[in-house]
C-alpha cells in the first residue's frame, strides 16, 4: 500500500515541479509588464519580489536541463553563464539606480559570493557529510587546483585595487581594470577546460576506507536521469531566456525599495550585496548539501569553488564592460576588515583541502567564519 502510494506521489511531484518552473518565468514576465509603470504599492512590490525569487530559481533549473542535454564541457558553461547573467543583471540594475554606494555594489556582491561559497556552501557540505558519514573524502588535487584559482582571482580583482597607485582609493585605472578582466576570464576558461576535458578524473567523487583515505575514483554516473529530449531542452532554453529577462527587469523595479529598506534599518549598503549573493547562490547551496548527504562531497566542493570562480571570473569582466556605460567609479578593492576575513578564509580552506578528508569540526570552522562575515557586514 505504501509502496503504491509512493509511486503515485512521485509522478505528481515531478508534474508539480515542471509546472512550477514553467509558470515562474512566464509569471515574471507578466508581472514585469503589469507593474512597469506602477509598482510603488506594497502589494505590487511584494508580487515583484516573489516572482524575482521564483524566476531566479527557475532560471537555474532550466539551465541545468540544457546543461544535462548538451553535456560537458559546454554544460558547465551554460549554468555558470546563466547564474552570472542573473548576478550581473542584479548588480547593474542596482548601480543604475544610483545611491551613494552604487560604486561598491559589484565588490560587495562578489566578495559576499566568495565568502558564502568558501565558508557557507563548503562548510555546510562538510558538516552535513561528516555528521552523516563520520568522515568525508575528496580529491585534494582537484579541489586544491580549484581553490588556488579562486584565491588568484580574489587577489587580482578584490585585494590589489586597494594597493595600486595609478588611481586614488580602491579603484583600478582603466588599463588595470581591462587587464584584471582579461586575466580573470583566462583563469576561468582555463580551469573549465582542466575540469571538464584535460583532468576530469580529478573532480569525480572518490571511494574511501574507514579512515577516510581515498582508495579510488567513482565514475560520475551523472546517474541522474537520462538526458532530456531535444524538445525539452529547447523548451528549457526558451524558458531560461524568459526567466533571465524577468530577473533583470524585476530587479530594476525592486532596486530602489531594497536601498530604502537597508537605509531604514540603519544597515550598511554592503548588506545589499550579501542579499544578492544569498539569492543567486541558493540553488547551488541546496544541491551541494544533497550531494554531501549522499557522501559525494567532491561534487559539493566542485559546486562551491566553481560558483566562487564564476562570481569573480565572469562577473568582474562583465561589470568591467558595463562600466563603460555606467556613471561613477567602480570600487573593487576590499577594506582592511574584509581583507583579513578573506585571508583567514583562504588559510582555513587550504588546511581543509590539503588533507583530502574532513571531520565535522572543519565544517563548523567554516560556518563560524561565514557567521562572522554576516555579523560584521551588518555591524562593521
Amino acid at each position: 500500500m505504501s509502496a503504491t502510494a509512493g509511486h503515485a506521489r512521485r509522478p505528481l511531484l515531478h508534474t508539480l515541479l515542471r509546472s512550477w518552473t514553467t509558470l515562474a518565468p512566464l509569471g515574471a514576465l507578466a508581472v514585469l509588464g503589469a507593474t512597469w509603470a506602477h509598482h510603488a504599492h506594497p502589494f505590487a512590490l511584494g508580487l515583484v519580489a516573489f516572482f524575482l525569487v521564483a524566476a531566479v530559481l527557475s532560471a537555474v533549473h532550466h539551465a541545468e536541463v540544457v546543461a544535462h542535454r548538451i553535456g560537458e564541457p559546454y554544460g558547465s558553461l551554460v549554468l555558470a553563464v546563466a547564474v552570472t547573467v542573473i548576478e550581473v543583471g542584479l548588480i547593474v540594475m542596482l548601480m543604475t539606480g544610483g545611491g551613494s554606494s552604487a560604486s561598491t555594489y559589484a565588490r560587495d556582491t562578489v566578495f559576499a559570493a566568495v565568502m558564502i561559497t568558501l565558508n557557507g556552501i563548503a562548510g555546510l557540505s562538510l558538516l552535513v557529510g561528516a555528521l552523516r558519514h563520520r568522515l568525508v573524502s575528496f580529491n585534494a588535487s582537484g579541489s586544491g587546483s580549484a581553490l588556488s584559482t579562486v584565491v588568484a582571482l580574489a587577489g587580482v580583482c578584490l585585494v590589489l585595487p586597494g594597493f595600486t597607485v595609478s588611481a586614488a582609493g580602491y579603484v583600478y585605472s582603466t588599463s588595470q581594470l581591462a587587464f584584471a578582466a582579461a586575466v580573470s576570464l583566462a583563469l576561468y576558461v582555463g580551469f573549465v577546460l582542466t575540469q571538464t576535458v584535460q583532468h576530469r578524473d580529478f573532480f569525480l567523487p572518490v571511494a574511501s576506507d574507514a579512515q577516510g583515505r581515498v582508495t579510488g575514483v567513482l565514475e560520475d554516473d551523472e546517474q541522474h536521469a537520462a538526458p532530456p529530449s531535444a524538445r525539452a531542452a529547447w523548451a528549457s532554453l526558451g524558458l531560461l531566456l524568459a526567466a533571465l529577462v524577468g530577473v533583470v527587469g524585476l530587479a530594476k523595479l525592486l532596486s530602489p525599495t531594497i536601498e530604502h529598506a537597508v537605509a531604514a534599518l540603519g544597515l550598511p549598503y554592503a548588506v545589499v550585496g550579501v542579499v544578492i549573493a544569498l539569492l543567486v547562490l541558493a540553488p547551488e547551496s541546496i544541491s551541494a548539501v544533497r550531494h554531501a548527504a549522499a557522501d559525494r562531497v567532491q561534487n559539493s566542493l566542485n559546486l562551491a569553488y566553481g560558483s566562487a570562480m564564476a562570481s569573480i571570473g565572469l562577473t568582474i569582466p562583465a561589470i568591467a564592460v558595463a562600466s563603460i556605460w555606467l556613471d561613477g567609479p567602480l570600487e573593487l578593492g576590499l577594506p582592511p576588515t574584509q581583507v583579513v576575513l578573506l585571508a583567514v578564509t583562504v588559510a582555513v580552506s587550504v588546511l581543509t583541502v590539503a588533507q583530502g578528508r574532513a571531520k565535522a569540526q572543519q565544517g563548523l570552522v567554516h560556518l563560524v567564519l561565514l557567521a562572522t562575515f554576516l555579523f560584521l557586514s551588518a555591524q562593521p
